[in-house]
């Protein structure tokens, strides 16, 4: 159930719904948009929604049918924008405009991301991917340089002044990650790594929520769901291609379910267009595809040689292929209403 305050209700007001929803054992979970405050109750609340609709400063009480209740647009039709504050100003995910994330698949040398950085500095692009922890398919493949790794992405985001992401897959290394960079990720292998999401729920983080090879829309969602209901609203969802019966590249990029995505969930949408396509000759026009459908951004390798990358260097960018690609994103941007940020 969801309790929808009419605009400017007054935080004792608020207070006070919230007390009387706890009186009933169930829990209150609050999003504060820019004129109205929602509070979604969890519990069953089965009977109480009359009482809570003759209190004159609720709006209205609706029921939320969706299994995933605060990712949907019932619970908080507003877009979430999630803001994140860097050196170089802040970047906004989810406000209307595009946002490139970008750099190599794993951090492998500090010349190599202090490199990868500064050319996305020129470029203009102002969040870094780069992971510190790799899951790989064979345990003899690289893993990432670990913490190593993430003291470089420090160095990165205070001598260049970018933002800096990262992937994170055990549990304790959550909060450690957390104090060396601005957004975490969940990779696709631990979509459902529910002990994981939990923990990423207990950070004031922004948290990337990539989808699973072989994730329903749902499956995905109710991932999302794990991370908000445990405190975090800070939640961007990354489509990054499904597996089908094509070999041709390495995923199926969904373009279909950014559309439904935007429509179902409040939460920001961006694009991996990298390991959908696992080829860098098709990343750019699936790029613009993503852009065209209303994605919020990209998450997209660039390494600064990717024949000598450690990881994913078939499908990692040159520089120069980058600059092109974010050259050809900003008409098609322009075209659905939406500006490419480059700083």
């Amino acid at each position: 159930m969801i309790i929808v305050l009419k605009p400017h209700t007054k935080k004792e007001e608020i207070d006070n719904i919230i007390a009387r929803i706890e009186e009933k054992g169930l829990k209150p979970v609050t999003f504060e948009g820019v004129e109205r405050t929602v509070i979604h109750i969890h519990g069953d609340s089965r009977g109480e929604s009359n009482r809570f609709a003759s209190i004159d400063c609720v709006e209205k009480v609706v029921k939320v049918m969706k299994p995933f209740k605060l990712a949907s647009r019932e619970h908080h039709s507003e877009t979430t924008v999630i803001k994140i504050a860097g050196i170089n100003g802040d970047v906004s995910i989810g406000n209307g405009e595009f946002v490139v994330i970008a750099g190599p698949c794993s951090i492998e040398s500090e010349e190599q991301i202090m490199k990868a950085a500064r050319l996305l500095k020129e470029m203009g692009v102002k969040i870094m991917r780069a992971s510190a922890f790799k899951p790989r398919t064979s345990p003899y493949d690289f893993q990432g340089m670990g913490i190593e790794g993430l003291k470089l992405l420090k160095k990165v985001r205070d001598e260049v002044g970018l933002l800096v992401e990262t992937e994170v897959m055990d549990v304790r290394d959550v909060r450690i990650a957390a104090e060396y960079v601005d957004i975490l990720r969940v990779g696709a292998r631990n979509m459902q790594n529910f002990d994981l999401l939990k923990e990423m729920g207990k950070i004031n983080k922004p948290v990337i929520l990539k989808r699973g090879s072989s994730a329903t829309i749902n499956e995905f969602l109710m991932a999302a769901e794990y991370i908000l209901a445990n405190g975090n609203k800070n939640v961007i969802l990354c489509e990054r291609g499904i597996r089908t019966f094509e070999t041709a590249y390495r995923n199926t990029l969904d373009i279909n379910a950014v559309a439904l995505l935007k429509r179902e969930t409040h939460l920001p949408v961006i694009v991996d267009p990298s390991h959908s396509a696992g080829v860098r000759e098709i990343i750019i026009p699936i790029s613009k595809a993503s852009a065209a459908v209303g994605a919020d951004g990209l998450l997209v390798e660039m390494h600064p040689n990717p024949e000598e990358a450690l990881c994913d260097g078939a499908q990692s960018l040159h520089p120069h292929q980058l600059a092109q690609l974010l050259g050809e994103l900003k008409p098609v941007c322009e075209a659905v209403g939406k500006k490419i940020i480059l700083g």
